[in-house]
């Protein structure tokens, strides 16, 4: 076991993609193995010492920035441990990168699903927050590839569960430990929406016991160990950017090109089925411009989008989605097609680089920037994007918005530059929030809530469903040392 306590070995683990202020720890703990961590947690919930656990630094919402108390770091559990052709999986530690794994993967023929933006997420990562970044509009969360967990519990106990062993419901609310102990937990009452969804616990009747650790931001256990589903590598994919000149045009252009996606294939008609379909609206096309000047200067709006193709298929699928793109309005000479895997590469690296674009007006301004992670079902989503419209051309505020317009979720990114900008966009943030509720939504679709949303987490299930969840957490942490003050307030632990 390292243990560090040196100021400059401390700053490493005081900050994340979220720009949240203000963390401090007495120590970085990092074991080598699964035994050196369950003694560590062990020793540290005999004395109550608060731990916060540390993955890749690439989270928004503050969830590894520690308030007192030491930093658990995972970068030892880094390993791949091994990845089957014939079952289609993979078991790795939990602080391999996603990027490693998929290169594992494709080596093999094999396909990992997920696709966060930042190359250095973590696996381990995206089951803590239920991430999958843009695919998952064709393929679905993490969680529905994640077969096994081993984790290690705050007592120190390890629980090691595979998918379809356990489940969890209010007749048999009982964690059964290899120890013989039992912990009975409050299962909750409110109901989650039927949506791409990451916010608080993942809980109801009957449930697999699985799903409550996944999504759980490391507040209920240490995950150490994934086993996770893969998919065959596709043959080739196709990735377009298309350019409107109208942002309306861009939406339903979006929502047609998604709708068709899943119905699935047409009689004598190539199928549309995207694996992603991306927006980005004027501001975001703005910051591309600095990296590529061939942006077209008369765009309000752009979708990026993805689909698996066959050898042989390539002409007819793009003649599809090139009509597709000319009825709703935009140019064919303004669209760009990348027929071959470099261009594709290029493609992936241009949408990722507005993440980056906006983190540097973030440090430029030197306020923290207010995001929006909420999706809503389907027949919303336009009236939630004219809602976000009217109020940022309104508000006058310096803004980005793109995402995952397939899965009806994008990010509306608000860039105060003084206090008084940070306190309209804080106004105008929770507005956007009582709306996506008020239209069925959730106010985390992937991010999770972590430090700094813990007020619209509440907007969304009230003050008892905060509360229920916080009796969870006793249930497995009865003295409350992982992850406080992430999803919910000390507070509210207090409070039940």
């Amino acid at each position: 076991m390292i243990i560090k306590k040196d100021p400059d070995s401390l700053r490493n683990y005081l900050e994340d993609s979220s720009n949240l202020k203000g963390g401090h720890a007495e120590e970085i703990a990092v074991p080598a193995n699964i035994d050196e961590l369950s003694a560590y947690l062990r020793e540290s919930d005999s004395h109550r010492r608060p731990v916060t656990i540390s993955g890749g630094g690439t989270g928004t919402t503050g969830s590894r920035i520690p308030f007192g108390g030491a930093v658990v770091s995972l970068e030892k559990f880094n390993r791949i441990l091994g990845v089957s052709d014939r079952g289609m999986f993979a078991v790795v530690e939990t602080g391999v990168f996603v990027d490693d794994l998929k290169k594992a993967c494709d080596a093999r023929g094999l396909f990992y699903t997920s696709h966060p933006t930042e190359n250095t997420a973590t696996v381990g990562g995206t089951v803590a927050t239920n991430a999958s970044g843009s695919r998952s509009f064709k393929y679905g969360p993490t969680r529905r590839y994640v077969r096994r967990l081993k984790m290690v519990l705050p007592s120190g106990e390890i629980l090691d569960l595979r998918r379809g062993e356990r489940t969890l419901s209010k007749r048999d609310p009982l964690i059964r430990l290899p120890s013989g102990r039992r912990i009975i937990v409050p299962l909750t009452s409110y109901r989650m929406p039927d949506v791409k969804h990451a916010a608080g616990y993942y809980a109801y009747d009957g449930m697999d016991l699985i799903d409550l650790f996944i999504g759980q931001e490391g507040t209920l256990s240490v995950i150490t160990e994934i086993e996770i589903g893969l998919e065959k590598r596709p043959e080739k994919i196709l990735s377009a950017f298309a350019f409107f000149k109208n942002e309306e045009d861009a939406w339903d252009f979006s929502m047609e090109a998604r709708e068709r996606s899943k119905k699935g294939p047409v009689k004598d008609a190539p199928a549309i089925d995207a694996l992603s379909i991306e927006y980005f609206d004027r501001n975001a096309l703005n910051l591309l411009r600095v990296k590529s000047p061939n942006v077209p200067g008369a765009a309000a709006a752009a979708i990026f989008f993805e689909q698996e193709i066959r050898e042989g298929g390539e002409d007819r699928l793009v003649s599809a989605w090139l009509d597709l793109i000319a009825r709703h309005g935009a140019s064919l000479d303004d669209t760009w097609v990348a027929m071959n895997e470099k261009d594709a590469a290029g493609f992936t690296a241009f949408r990722h680089a507005i993440p980056e674009a906006v983190n540097d007006i973030v440090r430029k301004n030197g306020f923290q920037k207010l995001s929006t992670d909420i999706a809503v079902p389907g027949d919303k989503f336009l009236e939630m994007m004219r809602y976000y419209r009217d109020a940022l051309v309104s508000g006058g505020l310096e803004h980005v918005v793109f995402g995952h317009m397939g899965e009806c979720h994008v990010h509306a990114n608000v860039l105060p530059r003084s206090e008084a900008e940070a306190a309209k966009a804080r106004e105008m943030v929770m507005s956007f929030i009582k709306k996506g509720v008020s239209l069925g939504g959730t106010v985390s679709a992937e991010h999770g809530i972590g430090k700094i949303k813990h007020a619209y987490l509440e907007a969304m299930y009230g003050g008892d469903g905060i509360r229920q969840m916080a009796r969870i957490k006793k249930a497995l942490d009865p003295n409350c040392i992982l992850g406080l003050d992430t999803i919910f307030s000390r507070k509210a632990l207090e409070e039940v």
